[in-house]
């Protein structure tokens, strides 16, 4: 059975985790830290606070921003349930809007629509690593300024709606020049076991917010409000005579560990001219061998791939480049039934796929809520035909054939073509 998507540990990682377990530091500690600085310099953002989950980070936010019973926030209705769960958490308001039919990414004109006085945050998701226009988000708050009612001090310091990008997905992305976490006031990313960097479980909130924030200030009371709202870490009282602390907030128990760190900081030496490559390698194949069938609707990951003369001269600052996580096919007129057996060719012949993703809408919870998938006719439409290919780092050039002749012959056999 070739697999979906299993991490890549091999000796490198094992001897750097065995380093953090002899050292008798296996807590947040020195590599944490470090592991923080490094993703601030990769991304270019302001400051990073890694926690145990990207679902930590994007609470940890929320309730920063001071979200609340009767605010609402604002996110794509094709998302995974953590995105619309921690608003939940909140008590505020999921508003879920449509998506573009093209990259599954977020509507900005559904998002317009959708903004009113209670609106106190956007949360655009980089759906499979490719980035959200945030150019055209970025200019939606600031143009709804003048309607932004504050209830919060943070709230009253910005002035206007929050852009919280779950960029889950989009670790190493690039928008225009600018790689993801720095394009957009707060991001958050994900470094669970099946992403691009994995850290076993993990996620990061890379601050970015604009002046008068000061963002080492917000970095220093997030890791109170996610350790026990506990003034000093442990790290702190190893200082001699700095054993006393105090505890001045009901905090959480979202900090990451060294372990997790000493992982995530191999991964991000190799990441861009290694794993990346690799993955984009599995993308630009899998393009390549589809691109001729009637019935394949293929993503769109990349802008790059329009530039094909490597000496051009074209300005690279309008690109937009994936960061090559998900490989979302969709089959062309076919219904969900249709999907669902396809995939289930496609197991037979000994290859894992996915769906990437179920609506949040047709999920038990959320349709209690009164959510109906017939308000988001274009999530529904990309869901039905959706099947995610096998991307991970170990697969090799047999595997990535053996996925499309899969593919191809399970299609061909339910479709009859």
């Amino acid at each position: 059975m070739i697999p979906f998507s299993p991490p890549h540990i091999d000796q490198k990682i094992i001897d750097e985790v065995v380093g953090v377990l002899k050292s008798g530091w296996i807590t947040t500690g020195p590599k944490t830290k470090l592991f923080e600085k490094e993703l601030s310099k990769y991304c270019g953002n302001k400051v990073t606070l890694c926690l145990n989950s990207a679902t930590s980070g994007l609470e940890t936010i929320l309730k920063w921003f001071g979200i609340k019973a009767g605010d609402e926030v604002i996110l794509p209705a094709y998302t995974y349930s953590s995105t619309a769960n921690v608003i939940i958490h909140c008590g505020a308001t999921p508003v879920f809007v449509d998506v573009n039919k093209d990259d599954f990414n977020i509507s900005i004109s559904h998002i317009e629509k959708a903004i009113t006085s209670k609106t106190k945050v956007i949360m655009p998701v980089d759906f499979g690593g490719y980035p959200c226009d945030y150019d055209l988000i970025n200019a939606l708050v600031l143009k709804n300024k003048n309607e932004f009612i504050p209830s919060s001090e943070e709230q009253r310091l910005l002035g206007r709606i929050l852009v919280l990008s779950d960029s889950a997905h989009s670790f190493g992305a690039i928008y225009k020049g600018k790689k993801a976490g720095s394009l957009t006031d707060i991001t958050v990313f994900s470094f669970h076991a099946v992403k691009n960097i994995t850290t076993s479980e993990g996620g990061a909130v890379a601050l970015n917010l604009p002046f008068p924030f000061d963002n080492q200030s917000i970095y220093n009371s997030l890791c109170i409000k996610t350790l026990h709202g506990q003034n000093k870490d442990a790290l702190s009282k190893t200082q001699k005579g700095n054993w006393s602390y105090d505890i001045v907030e009901a905090g959480y128990k979202y900090n990451m560990t060294d372990l997790s760190a000493a992982i995530g900081l191999v991964e991000l030496v190799r990441y861009e001219d290694d794993i990346l490559l690799k993955r984009k390698h599995i993308i630009e194949t899998y393009l390549k061998s589809l691109k001729d069938y009637s019935w394949a609707e293929l993503p769109v990951v990349s802008s790059a791939f329009e530039h094909t003369n490597s000496h051009s001269n074209e300005d690279k600052s309008s690109e937009i480049h994936s960061s090559f996580h998900l490989f979302p096919l969709r089959i062309k007129g076919i219904c969900e039934a249709q999907r669902n057996a396809i995939i289930q060719e496609i197991f037979e012949l000994d290859v894992s796929v996915n769906v990437h993703f179920i609506p949040l809408p047709m999920m038990t919870f959320y349709k209690s809520l009164g959510y109906d998938i017939k308000d988001y006719p274009i999530a529904f439409e990309n869901y039905s035909r959706e099947i995610s290919l096998p991307v991970f780092y170990d697969m090799t050039d047999q595997m990535i054939q053996e996925v499309i002749d899969a593919v191809v012959n399970s299609v061909n056999k339910i479709i009859h073509i």
